[in-house]
């Protein structure tokens, strides 16, 4: 990799101390004086998100989120926080929490404090997304970076061991995406490497452990890395077919990351030896498919886009998008039939074909 590049490093504070997230919320608004305090948090995280916000006083309780935040829902969010003169935004959840966060932030510009309960990375980036008429829609904006991330690894412990893998799994493309990226850098790759060598040796203490602290915090540390990466690097042909998959079928966001990444590191790798050995490292394995392949499987992920909602009739169409979207630093051209190939192993379940 090259050393000469042009990196730019995101302004963001980040709060890291489990069983503080009470402490450490109370602490960032009092030192923004903020007045009118929004807090988004999902129904089934009403309970969650009451103890986290127990030490300040909250102006609006939003839970209208959905998942990669259709237009109609972002609207309905940006009329509420106007309508109660919110100053600062608080999003409690995952990635479609903080997402929501983030519309209301893009045509408000309104602070946001992001408190993360999975692995999603989303807190840590500047990059939006909006879901209409069956398309997803990314964008980036600083305007959408929240100010401030409160980690704290007891707020994972009621998200299940099966979508702790899943959120973990796509921190870790993430980290992978990062490497051969539009704006893939050395600085970015450091990241991305240290954030998979952590979220490999994490999530197998989350599922051996699922109330256990340090595999948690590892996972979330990891997490943040891969995000602080991935929005430096920008997306790539993992994620530019991800999007296509989530915001065309609405099908879940971490099981499909988790499961069409084997086959994107298995495309790619042949044609980014440098990036494959680094992969390869962080998961401490020779090779890096192979390695990636074996923590799936160590961490029973799921496998299959057909088990998540995915129809086989959909593969030519979710090719043609995606290969549309891919940018032009992937490390070897993607044709239509590359992709339609790919969906097809994923939709089956099957193992990764590398390419020749």
């Amino acid at each position: 990799m090259s050393l000469e590049f042009d990196h730019i490093t995101l302004g963001q504070r980040v709060r890291f101390g489990t069983g503080e997230a009470a402490a450490n919320l109370a602490a960032e608004v009092d030192q923004r004086g903020a007045r009118s305090v929004m807090v988004i948090a999902e129904a089934r995280e009403a309970e969650l998100a009451r103890r986290v916000t127990a030490d300040i006083d909250v102006a609006l309780h939003h839970s209208d989120v959905a998942m990669h935040v259709p237009v109609e829902t972002a609207d309905r969010a940006r009329a509420a926080a106007r309508d109660n003169g919110i100053d600062l935004l608080v999003s409690i959840g995952g990635g479609s929490t903080t997402g929501l966060a983030k519309a209301i932030a893009l045509t408000t510009g309104l602070p946001i404090v992001a408190v993360p309960t999975t692995y999603a990375g989303s807190e840590a980036t500047n990059v939006w997304g909006l879901t209409e008429a069956a398309r997803k829609t990314t964008g980036v904006d600083d305007r959408v970076l929240p100010a401030t991330v409160i980690y704290d690894a007891e707020l994972t412990y009621s998200l299940p061991a099966d979508l702790s893998v899943a959120s973990g799994l796509n921190g870790l493309a993430h980290c992978v995406d990062s490497l051969w990226a539009p704006r893939a850098d050395p600085i970015n790759a450091a990241l991305a490497t240290e954030g998979m060598r952590t979220l490999a040796g994490g999530l197998p203490k989350v599922v051996a452990d699922p109330s256990g602290a340090e595999g948690r915090e590892q996972a979330l540390y990891g997490a943040y890395l891969s995000a602080v990466s991935f929005a430096s690097a920008g997306a790539a042909m993992h994620h530019k077919i991800c999007h296509v998959l989530g915001g065309t079928y609405d099908l879940p966001h971490a099981q499909t990351h988790a499961i069409v990444l084997p086959h994107v590191l298995a495309h790619n790798a042949p044609a980014a030896p440098e990036a494959a050995a680094r992969i390869a490292g962080a998961l401490g394995t020779g090779d890096a498919v192979s390695g990636l392949v074996q923590l799936r499987d160590r961490l029973r992920a799921p496998t299959a886009l057909r088990e998540i909602g995915f129809a086989e009739e959909n593969i030519g169409e979710a090719a043609e998008l995606s290969v549309a979207a891919i940018p032009s630093s992937n490390p070897c051209p993607v044709t239509t039939d590359d992709i339609r190939a790919l969906l097809g192993n994923a939709w089956a379940g099957t193992a990764p074909e590398v390419s020749r």
